[in-house]
């Protein structure tokens, strides 16, 4: 699926990131990103079920699991117009956009991992996982604690509230998580892994080590998992 010279495409194009330059090289990107991106979603597909019934693994070039390639630039200085990674997602059928909850694998020569939860969720998702972990604060406990810190991070990056979240309590249990905007957990990955003959077999039991994590998100949406 994906090799060495995918992650060598990626590295050309942060250099020469303008469309002159990427459209006189788009077959090396059908190649090289494309097409290894497509073949590894249809393997995951074959066997998300495993996981959840209500995963999807889309292989339509434009809309599915694969993330355009093509930047939004309209409210950024950065007028670059396109990603350097490869973004791949497996979210839950209900979900529209890359905010539902579900399973992602980000791919580039400066960063590669695996991220399972939700990011950035709306305003009425944010509410619901919030709730979820004050009225459950056992559970989300003895989940987090579950994880290796070694192999899995939940990291937020410094994006997360400075004061209580509205309808919750400053002496909530649970206040350091509730402040937060994210709920993803991240495992990282180096090159060589997503080019080994068997990345497709690791991503699936990376999913499955953190099926109880996205079924506890899914499940405070009232969605079946």
């Amino acid at each position: 699926m994906f090799s060495e010279g995918t992650f060598e495409f990626l590295s050309d194009l942060a250099a020469n990131n303008d469309r002159t330059w990427f459209q006189a090289r788009r077959n090396w990107y059908e190649e090289l990103v494309r097409e290894p991106a497509l073949d590894y979603i249809r393997d995951i597909g074959a066997r998300l079920g495993e996981l959840s019934p209500h995963l999807r693994a889309d292989d339509r070039k434009q809309g599915g699991s694969l993330m355009r390639i093509h930047r939004d630039v309209r409210f950024s200085r950065d007028k670059s117009p396109y990603k350097t990674n490869i973004g791949i997602q497996f979210r839950h059928a209900s979900g529209t956009d890359v905010h539902a909850p579900g399973c992602y694998v980000h791919l580039s020569p400066e960063e590669c991992f695996i991220g399972v939860g939700s990011w950035t969720p709306d305003r009425d998702a944010l509410h619901a996982y919030r709730r979820a972990i004050s009225e459950h604060p056992a559970q989300w406990t003895a989940l987090k604690a579950s994880f290796d810190p070694a192999q899995w991070q939940f990291n937020d990056h410094g994006d997360r509230l400075k004061r209580p979240p509205r309808g919750f309590r400053a002496d909530d249990p649970m206040l350091d998580d509730l402040k937060r905007k994210s709920f993803i957990l991240t495992h990282p990955l180096t090159p060589a892994d997503a080019t080994a003959p068997d990345f497709a077999d690791y991503s699936l039991a990376r999913f499955q080590e953190s099926r109880e994590w996205l079924a506890f998100l899914t499940q405070a949406l009232g969605l079946p998992f």
